[in-house]
């Protein structure tokens, strides 16, 4: 499976599993809501920055998201 297939669907199960929409989600990351909602199409390829922010209102390691 594609990295950012993997990465996008690891957003969306976390996201879901808290009860966020995608704007709550990327308000708590600090992104735009139409950039999580490429991300988790599998649309995007963000730099480590930008996972590293993803990974952040999780609480997990931004390794966790491309596992």
């Amino acid at each position: 499976m594609e990295i950012c297939v993997r990465l996008g669907r690891n957003v969306r199960r976390l996201r879901e599993a808290q009860g966020w929409s995608q704007e709550d989600y990327a308000d708590r990351a600090g992104i735009h809501r139409t950039y999580v909602s490429d991300i988790e199409r599998g649309r995007r390829n963000p730099t480590i920055t930008v996972v590293e922010k993803l990974a952040v209102p999780f609480a997990v390691p931004a390794g966790d998201l491309l596992a």
